[in-house]
């Protein structure tokens, strides 16, 4: 697991009208301070990534469909400098992925829908602040390939 990365189990509520999924409290241990929330759609099979932020805290959950979600941990000062790491959520695993600075991240659909992703992160997007890089060009050590097991 990259260091600050966190992936927690959300609550999800059920009855007879439907679902309740919990995503971000105040309460909860990873929350800082709020900075703005955005919805992005994938379909499946398409990367969205590689992107790097300077500052900001992002806490990703998938309340729709499934994705690959990938990390790859660019911080010289980290323990786990250079190491890869993902996993797939949404909703077959409902769970939070919180990514601090420095970590470069992205995802891609799996299954045979668009997923529904929902990011809310601890500032405002500054454009200033972000870096990308090709999904499936660059030197980050990861293939988008699914794995078959």
């Amino acid at each position: 697991m990259i260091e600050g990365v966190i992936i927690q189990t959300k609550k999800v509520i059920c009855d007879d009208r439907g679902r309740i999924m919990h995503i971000l409290k105040t309460s909860d241990s990873n929350y800082t301070q709020f900075g703005e929330v955005y919805v992005s759609t994938v379909y499946p099979g398409v990367v969205k990534g590689w992107h790097l932020h300077d500052l900001m805290t992002l806490n990703y959950v998938v309340i729709k469909g499934m994705i690959k979600f990938a990390l790859y941990d660019a911080r010289k000062d980290s323990p786990t400098f250079g190491q890869t790491q993902d996993v797939c959520i949404g909703e077959h695993n409902y769970v939070q992925v919180t990514v601090p600075p420095g970590v470069w991240n992205g995802f891609m659909g799996i299954g045979t829908e668009e997923a529904i992703v929902i990011n809310n992160t601890d500032i405002p997007h500054d454009p200033t602040e972000i870096h990308r890089c090709d999904p499936h060009v660059n030197d980050i050590p990861y293939t988008w390939a699914v794995k078959d097991r």
